[in-house]
């Protein structure tokens, strides 16, 4: 299917499966990427469902990402969160559009995707069913924890990954788990870049989600 940006002027791509009451995956890339790149993992992981792939509409030295960083690392916030309420207004606006089913949307991210992937579970909780997270950083802590009572997550971080610290995916996994997530936190021996080995547990894990 052809690259469209009609719901809220996301530019993305929509794959349906042409399967009855199936899943879709939203397709969060990591920075520098764009709608295309997590397409072959989506259809890796369940060749059945629909694939919403949208492109992240910041730029940070020309790569597309979905939400600004400041200069230390460290997150813009309020940028976060305007984004954040923007991908939920996408996902919305694309289940009229595309006819799919809001409570069947499980989230697919690396990097700078899983980490607004993140974002929207913990602000926007009734925008997703679950989420796949390769790489993801606490985005925030939030003040009050949000209900994600029995929802499922997957996290793939690196052993040595050299811009995730251990510490902070195992705070994310805790921060989830406290909100009631089913929490996976599982590691592999590489760094930052996604293996087969991830590709791997992803669809044993998807499997066994019940979504």
């Amino acid at each position: 299917m052809t690259v469209t940006k009609d719901a809220t002027t996301f530019v993305h791509r929509w794959l349906p499966s042409g399967e009855a009451k199936t899943r879709t995956l939203l397709l969060l890339h990591g920075t520098g990427g764009n709608e295309e790149d997590l397409i072959p993992l989506g259809r890796s992981l369940d060749p059945k469902a629909n694939l919403l792939a949208p492109r992240g509409k910041v730029l940070e030295q020309g790569m597309p990402r979905f939400f600004r960083r400041e200069r230390d690392g460290t997150f813009d916030q309020e940028d976060l969160k305007r984004r954040t309420d923007e991908l939920a207004a996408f996902l919305s606006d694309a289940a009229k559009q595309y006819g799919f089913d809001k409570k069947r949307v499980l989230a697919v991210g690396f990097s700078n995707g899983a980490n607004i992937a993140s974002s929207l579970m913990l602000r926007k909780p009734n925008a997703l069913a679950g989420a796949v997270l390769f790489r993801g950083m606490v985005p925030f802590e939030p003040a009050k924890m949000p209900e994600l009572a029995g929802k499922p997550v997957l996290m793939r971080a690196g052993r040595s990954d050299p811009i995730v610290p251990r510490a902070n995916s195992e705070k994310l996994a805790k921060i989830l788990t406290d909100c009631g997530a089913t929490v996976t936190l599982e590691w592999h021996a590489g760094g930052h870049s996604l293996a087969q080995a991830d590709v791997t547990a992803a669809q044993g894990w998807l499997g066994k989600s019940g979504l």
